[in-house]
């Protein structure tokens, strides 16, 4: 079924301006019929709504692409807004390491005062009890020296008495000798670096 309307009816319908349908007119796409002077267009009502379907898809996509890009746009911001957050976020973490790390060479340190502070004080206890030691090696020497007026020897004469000849065998029993000395044995001391013996002790273990 034919409808005549005017192109400005047409126009308001379709969303579109009056000047594309007169451009449609010209290049053969709408069918227009002069009544009475007047210019009217032939529409179809079938193929009016399939027109209006036809130029109203463009509005509907660009709708939805601008539904697109609002949301696009605002996932961006939420993006952002993360970021900076996250941003936030490790900045107050990395302070909060460098306070840490403040505190720890702090405590290391302290630490570190108290070890040497303690290392002196027992160095010094040390010196005082090495002090206080001093006078009893003096009386040692003094009971060694008082020890050496009595009948000691020296390795010659122990030799001698003890009728030992044979160089190999004085090494042997020299070597004896010491060992007993590391050991403290009472038969022997040394008295400025030399070596001597009690000649009133037995030395069996050492001549055999």
């Amino acid at each position: 079924m034919e409808k005549l309307m005017k192109p400005a009816e047409y126009a308001q319908e379709l969303g579109i301006s009056r000047q594309a349908v007169y451009a449609k007119i010209k290049r053969g796409i709408l069918t227009a019929k002069n009544v009475e002077g007047k210019l009217y267009i032939v529409v179809n009502k079938t193929e009016q709504n399939q027109t209006a379907k036809t130029l109203k898809t463009p509005t509907s996509k660009l709708k939805t692409t601008a539904t697109s890009s609002k949301s696009a746009e605002k996932d961006y911001k939420s993006l952002l807004a993360a970021k900076d957050e996250t941003i936030s976020v490790l900045k107050g973490t990395v302070k909060d390491l460098k306070k840490s790390n403040k505190q720890i060479s702090t405590t290391l340190k302290g630490e570190i005062d108290l070890l040497k502070e303690a290392f002196h004080e027992m160095r010094s206890l040390y010196v005082m009890q090495l002090e206080q030691k001093k006078p009893q090696q003096q009386d040692v020497i003094e009971v060694e020296e008082e020890i050496q007026e009595g009948n000691w020897i020296g390795l010659k004469k122990f030799f001698k008495v003890h009728k030992v000849v044979k160089e190999k065998q004085q090494e042997k029993i020299i070597k004896r000798l010491s060992k007993a000395f590391k050991k403290d044995d009472i038969r022997l001391m040394n008295v400025d670096g030399k070596l001597k013996l009690d000649a009133d002790a037995r030395y069996k273990d050492i001549l055999k």
